[in-house]
């Protein structure tokens, strides 16, 4: 199955100290160098995202406020 343009799945193993390590192709695409310092955005029930830095407002909001924008 051909993924839609622009649209990307990796997978990553989680090692003994819960770390993982992203694809070096995600890397490149994000621009993630070393030292970045990462968002994690989490849901119980839509699992965890990593947004690149720039639409984490959008992101927060759209993850942690319903239509109305209140709190979920």
């Amino acid at each position: 199955m051909a993924a839609p343009k622009g649209k990307y799945a990796w997978t990553a193993t989680v090692g003994e100290k819960g770390q993982i390590v992203i694809p070096k192709q995600a890397r490149d695409l994000f621009n993630i160098r070393p030292g970045d310092t990462l968002i994690l955005l989490g849901d119980v029930d839509r699992g965890i995202a990593i947004p690149p830095k720039s639409s984490f407002g959008e992101l927060f909001n759209n993850t942690f406020h319903d239509e109305e924008g209140e709190a979920k």
